[in-house]
């Protein structure tokens, strides 16, 4: 009785795992893209060190939530600025001096804060704290250039990107939160050492890493003006569009960017006013030690959605999924207006989670049909700086509300932003439904 019990878990860790292994199997992947997530580590990490470690020397949280605020706000202008560097001139080209200018940011953001200097110098250096090369768009850039051509496989690396993260999310926050109370010192030390080795494991495969627009418009022989105007026509013309239409038109922008990145900054927006409202209310029932666990339940829950999403072969079109996860995550996030227990949220977070990791995989696809492979990295960019631009925002507006109508304020916040994201993502439908129909834009050759 056990050998079919065993046989038939075999069989479904096959069909779950197989493709995953697949992936990792070809040569040099698993190199870069586990660097890729080691070197990502500042992304949990800094924000939560920055904020103990500044508390614990200052002795004021106001002074930390600013500082974070300014490191948020700083990463979501330099990340597109990056990503765009990167396309031109290529990802080691642009990742170590950025590295570089992290190092000393961070060495002196610990030694100005253990010294206890004037808080104006730490506005300052925080800044520089932004300098964090864009690995998760560069880590996809690599996925999608292997596997031009093949969109199934496309879809499980992607799904398989959003495995990584949540796991990065999972073990950085607790962790970051552990050695920062040890000391800053400790935190800040062990996240660079995770910088530097991720660094090396991604940068040094070089077999891998996609073309730079340098090196094509060389090999083409032409400017980069007039790649980047060349690459703009074949777009125009893979989606069936007029070429004089796109003539000049080297920008990516368009109505279906604009589209997803908006809906973005609002997904940022209701979520970190979730979070922050689902703080306020464990406190107010005096679970507060508590909400790790509920946070952590809805990571795992979107870890598992990661894995299971990416194992499946959809044939339901892209913008069907897209609307379907982000409807069941916003509507989800929405009713907890109305629960009056913490069980209760976390465990509407457990059901909606499974949606979450899958729809961030689709606005990664999306991306492949709305911008060219060679402005992939900026493209991806602009998704994460909109939603750390709209997680900021979110955050300021449901602490106002949770200050004057404690969690049940912050919630209707929550309710009201999850609706209007939802509604903003449909004023896109036109836009976002079309560029699905489209073939990818990663089909485009020189």
């Amino acid at each position: 009785m056990a050998n079919p019990v065993i046989a038939g878990i075999k069989d479904v860790g096959s069909r779950v795992f197989g493709g995953y292994a697949e992936l990792l199997r070809i040569p040099h992947t698993a190199r870069y893209a586990i660097g890729a997530v080691i070197a990502c580590m500042p992304f949990p990490m800094v924000g939560m060190t920055i904020t103990i470690s500044v508390q614990h020397y200052y002795g004021n949280y106001s002074l930390a939530g600013a500082l974070t605020a300014v490191q948020a706000i700083s990463l979501a202008i330099a990340s597109p600025m990056l990503g765009k560097l990167v396309d031109k001139f290529g990802q080691r080209q642009v990742s170590i001096p950025t590295i570089c200018v992290w190092m000393v940011a961070a060495f002196s953001l610990v030694t100005a804060i253990t010294s206890h200097a004037p808080e104006w110098v730490l506005f300052c250096i925080v800044p520089f704290m932004a300098a964090i090369p864009p690995w998760g768009a560069m880590n996809r850039s690599r996925w999608t250039h292997l596997l031009k051509g093949q969109p199934e496989k496309t879809n499980r690396a992607l799904s398989l990107c959003g495995v990584f993260d949540e796991c990065m999310w999972v073990i950085g926050n607790p962790l970051a939160s552990t050695l920062a109370v040890i000391s800053g010192v400790l935190s800040f030390t062990f996240t660079g050492v995770c910088v530097l080795v991720g660094a090396l494991m991604f940068l040094t495969e070089l077999t891998t890493e996609p073309k730079s627009q340098t090196q094509l418009a060389r090999e083409a022989g032409m400017t980069r003006a007039e790649y980047r105007a060349h690459v703009a026509a074949q777009a125009a013309a893979l989606r069936g569009k007029d070429e004089d239409e796109s003539k000049g038109k080297a920008s990516i922008i368009s109505a279906g960017l604009i589209a997803v990145c908006v809906t973005w900054f609002s997904i940022g927006a209701f979520q970190s006013a979730t979070s922050i409202s689902i703080i306020a209310f464990a406190t107010e029932q005096n679970m507060k030690q508590y909400t790790g666990f509920v946070f952590a339940c809805f990571s795992f829950s979107s870890l598992i959605g990661a894995l299971v999403y990416g194992a499946k072969n959809w044939r339901i079109p892209l913008w069907k999924r897209f609307y379907f996860c982000l409807a069941v995550v916003n509507i989800g996030i929405g009713s907890f207006l109305f629960a009056k227990h913490l069980w209760v949220i976390m465990l509407i977070y457990l059901l909606i989670g499974v949606c979450q990791a899958p729809t961030w995989v689709n606005g990664n696809q999306l991306m492949l049909h709305l911008v060219p492979p060679t402005r992939f990295t900026e493209g991806m960019a602009w998704m994460g700086a909109m939603n750390s631009i709209g997680s900021s925002a979110g955050s300021a507006i449901a602490g106002q509300f949770i200050d004057r109508f404690g969690a049940h304020g912050g919630f209707m916040v929550v309710t009201v932003l999850a609706l209007a994201s939802l509604a903003i993502a449909f004023v896109g439908f036109k836009q976002i439904k079309e560029s699905t129909e489209t073939p990818d834009l990663t089909e485009l050759a020189v």
